[in-house]
């Protein structure tokens, strides 16, 4: 390996210092109408500048459900720019590099992924789909605040890894281990 190529191995991208780098999320579910979606807008608000998040969906809607949108505004989270995409966006030559993929849905983590540039770390981060919720629209909302409030948690966990001290192998360890609720981890 030559010096350019550990350094690049060091911080991830040639030319950024690993501690000053932006790490590229994206957040996968089947709709990309609501926990995808979610995931994108917290992480971009609450990242400081360290995570560029996005989102996509395996089979998407087409468009954000008016309970994610609503909740978003309600918790102070920008809405303009979220929309439901596919997740083939996000293959293309010309599309971000990313660090990680998280899945965050059964029905998404079960199909054949396109191949993403750059060997990002994947994880497996299962929400219920507050989407498919049944019942009154206040039942619906706890169900979609309820789902928030974990996805939030999750995020912050994230936003808290030592990223720049961890390689490629820690990093997937340590994103896959946020999958497990904090009253589980030993």
């Amino acid at each position: 390996m030559s010096g350019q190529e550990a350094t690049q191995e060091f911080t991830g991208h040639a030319g950024h210092q690993a501690q000053d780098r932006t790490y590229n999320v994206l957040f996968l579910d089947s709709g990309n109408s609501a926990r995808s979606v979610m995931a994108e807008a917290v992480l971009n608000e609450l990242g400081g500048g360290r995570f560029r998040a996005y989102s996509a969906g395996s089979n998407p809607t087409g468009k954000v459900s008016p309970f994610t949108i609503e909740l978003m505004r309600t918790n102070g989270l920008p809405t303009d720019a979220l929309r439901s995409k596919s997740w083939d966006e996000f293959g293309r030559p010309d599309a971000p590099e990313m660090d990680f993929v998280i899945t965050l849905c059964d029905r998404a983590a079960g199909e054949a992924c396109p191949v993403w540039p750059g060997h990002p770390v994947t994880a497996f981060w299962g929400f219920e789909d507050p989407a498919c919720a049944q019942g009154s629209d206040e039942e619906k909302w706890d169900k979609f605040r309820h789902v928030y409030e974990q996805i939030a948690a999750r995020v912050r966990l994230l936003i808290n890894l030592p990223l720049p001290r961890l390689d490629h192998l820690a990093r997937e360890s340590e994103v896959r281990e946020l999958a497990t609720p904090s009253h589980e981890r030993s």
